[in-house]
């Protein structure tokens, strides 16, 4: 319902809409600058891999990165193709390939999703409160109101810091309280909030020293910043002087680049199934009305943002679960179907065609 709205809205604003521009700026993008912001991306998923390398250390410490990368890469072409349906599948095929709990692995998923919000809204932050780090936007009269959501993205943050430390301390009581507490009212809803209070405790075990804690962090924000640095390539690749305009409005400087990010993450909240949908509505929106770009830039940007960010994954992905005799569809079923209690899966892969 809400991204039919987006769209509609989007029509309307669109209407005169002039495609002869459009094509032309897209024909003119300076494809080196793709290239290098796909290589970019991927040096992320590289990133993500030696991440959870980290989360594995306490049951596999002889586990190799390496070995990662192609779940992480599979797991990404799933999400991209499949949208939200498809997110389980890296932790699936992680617990498989090592021979662990599925529930361990979800675990681990879903403390590396605090670690992604933690280094983000951190590198956000020093881009909001930074000197001078939002004078030089078109409109800088934005600034209040970010520095005021920057705020409280870092309240967030602080908040799921402080829930995490209590259930890494306190758990399993929180867990029995919760089933306790609501066994009256449903006794399902009592213990799914209990299992879910155990799986992100379980996961919490996965960062077992104060070493590999600061590794994750450090991890993380470099991640991020890579993937600052595929953004910021994609926005340079389009010439200027094509567009018979006097200064090119996506010269965007790197801090400001993180706003970017942020709305396109707040769009992926919309995403649809292999076509995205949110992410790049709000990217072009806010190319448009926050940086003052001209609505065909902004939308064939915004595009090229999506496919260098969400689908470039795909061709790689796809070739690597093809060798592996993966099947996307069936592996999505089967992560949403495994039992999440402390068993171990079977290594062996499903033999089904790539779907």
């Amino acid at each position: 319902m809400a991204l039919g709205l987006l769209i509609y809205f989007q029509f309307r604003h669109w209407k005169t809409f002039d495609w002869t521009t459009f094509w032309a700026e897209a024909h003119e993008i300076r494809l080196w600058h793709i290239v290098h912001a796909v290589a970019l991306i991927y040096v992320g998923y590289v990133l993500r891999a030696i991440r959870w390398k980290i989360f594995l250390r306490p049951v596999r410490p002889r586990a190799p990165w390496l070995s990662l990368i192609p779940p992480t890469l599979i797991g990404f072409t799933g999400l991209a193709l499949l949208g939200r349906p498809g997110e389980f599948i890296r932790p699936y095929l992680i617990a498989r390939r090592e021979n662990l709990p599925f529930s361990s692995q979800l675990a681990a998923w879903a403390v590396e999703r605090i670690f992604d919000i933690g280094a983000f809204a951190v590198l956000l932050a020093l881009a909001i409160f930074l000197p001078d780090a939002l004078g030089s936007t078109p409109h800088p009269e934005y600034k209040h109101n970010l520095i005021v959501g920057g705020v409280l993205l870092l309240g967030i943050v602080i908040a799921l810091a402080v829930g995490a430390a209590i259930i890494a301390r306190k758990g399993e009581i929180l867990a029995v309280w919760f089933e306790q507490r609501f066994s009256h009212w449903s006794k399902n809803m009592g213990a799914r909030v209990a299992q879910k209070i155990r799986e992100f405790g379980s996961g919490l075990n996965t960062v077992d020293s104060t070493f590999s804690l600061l590794l994750l962090i450090l991890v993380s924000l470099l991640m991020w910043y890579v993937i600052a640095l595929a953004y910021h390539e994609v926005t340079i690749a389009y010439h200027h002087a094509a567009f018979g305009l006097s200064e090119n409005p996506l010269d965007i400087p790197v801090p400001q680049i993180l706003l970017l990010m942020g709305s396109s993450m707040v769009g992926s909240i919309l995403q649809l199934p292999g076509v995205g949908g949110g992410s790049q509505l709000a990217t072009i929106a806010t190319l448009e009305r926050i940086f003052d770009v001209p609505k065909e830039l902004a939308l064939s940007c915004g595009i090229m943002l999506w496919l260098v960010t969400f689908v470039a994954v795909v061709p790689l992905g796809l070739l690597l679960a093809r060798r592996e005799h993966l099947s996307l569809r069936r592996l999505s079923q089967e992560s949403h179907t495994a039992p999440r209690t402390e068993q171990e899966l079977p290594p062996s892969p499903p033999t089904a065609a790539v779907t």
